[in-house]
């Protein structure tokens, strides 16, 4: 069952109430949610976000915080999807994936990333393994965007101990994917160091050695994209974080720094973002702690704000709104 979503802002609620008095009796099932601008998310906790552009659609995958108030710590056990025809109506689908389908983790369910190739869709989330000490990333695998996902390898994709350039546990973080146009796909990822390595077409296997890119005050959170010929690796950078980018017209760089794009999203000590360009228009995606008063970095919440380029292809700096974006069309 689903309710369309209609502004204004009080036909809105009375949806969002009606879905809330029947969701009970609707387990499994998409569930639209009220549009109220920023943050676009506010029935749960949501952070780190990525977004996927398929078919005229948006699908936004997050984690989920579910640490109680007040609590100060991540509590993470799996990740959300929601999707949307316009960046301005959401709807929530099932929960797709959650750590337990990596048989070979312990917990935590942070930062991931999906994208489609070859009728399939491809997960990459940073998890801590159970065997080899520190963060490791897995992949998952679905023949839907909404999944439901599942271990693609029975192993971990990357290890602690594959990694050496950064000295702590959990350098191994914040997956990003991108495939340029000749077809070869590139993973990029870490804190404190930032590493990169060529995926094979099965893109569930490394293709080569893993490199390291040196970027000014690298914290975490890459993700790169591509638009009018330039890629762009935006990044976290500092603590509390801001986000700061380089450009760079091949993946293996060299990257030269632009400086910062988005500044401290508020009451969040980090930042996350995701990037995208549909229906003619681009949007930069992030968490802050717009929604929770008490413990914002271990509860937030996901917004949208619009993203402009210069003629010379850099990025204006993101302003962050608390009315969001209008409907794309």
């Amino acid at each position: 069952m689903t309710i369309p979503i209609f502004r204004p802002a009080a036909q809105a609620l009375f949806a969002g109430l009606l879905l809330a008095a029947v969701a009970p009796a609707l387990p499994g099932l998409a569930q639209a949610l009220p549009a109220a601008g920023n943050p676009i998310i506010r029935n749960k906790y949501t952070a780190d976000p990525a977004a996927l552009v398929h078919n005229g659609t948006v699908y936004l995958y997050a984690g989920h915080d579910e640490a109680p108030a007040p609590e100060q710590r991540y509590v993470m056990h799996e990740w959300l999807c929601y999707s949307s025809p316009d960046m301005v109506t959401w709807t929530e689908h099932p929960s797709p994936l959650n750590v337990k389908a990596f048989a070979w983790a312990k917990d935590d369910a942070w930062a991931s990333q999906v994208i489609a190739r070859n009728g399939k869709f491809y997960w990459y989330a940073a998890v801590e393994h159970g065997a080899v000490p520190g963060k490791a990333i897995g992949v998952a695998v679905s023949d839907s965007p909404t999944g439901p996902f599942k271990d693609a390898r029975g192993t971990a994709l990357v290890t602690n101990d594959m990694t050496t350039v950064a000295k702590i546990f959990w350098d191994d973080i914040d997956p990003t994917v991108i495939i340029d146009k000749t077809g070869q796909a590139y993973l990029f990822w870490g804190n404190s160091a930032c590493y990169y390595a060529k995926l094979k077409p099965n893109m569930t296997e490394l293709d080569g050695p893993i490199q390291t890119i040196k970027l000014p005050a690298f914290t975490e959170a890459p993700w790169v994209h591509q638009h009018n010929g330039w890629y762009y690796l935006s990044y976290a950078t500092g603590f509390p974080e801001k986000i700061a980018y380089a450009m760079s017209r091949s993946l293996e760089g060299p990257w030269v720094y632009k400086g910062i794009l988005n500044e401290l999203a508020g009451n969040s000590n980090t930042n996350h973002q995701a990037i995208i360009d549909f229906k003619g228009k681009s949007y930069f995606v992030y968490h802050n702690g717009g929604v929770n008063t008490d413990g914002g970095s271990f509860r937030r919440s996901v917004c949208v704000d619009n993203l402009f380029y210069n003629k010379d292809g850099t990025m204006k700096r993101v302003v962050m709104t608390s009315e969001g974006v209008q409907p794309a069309k």
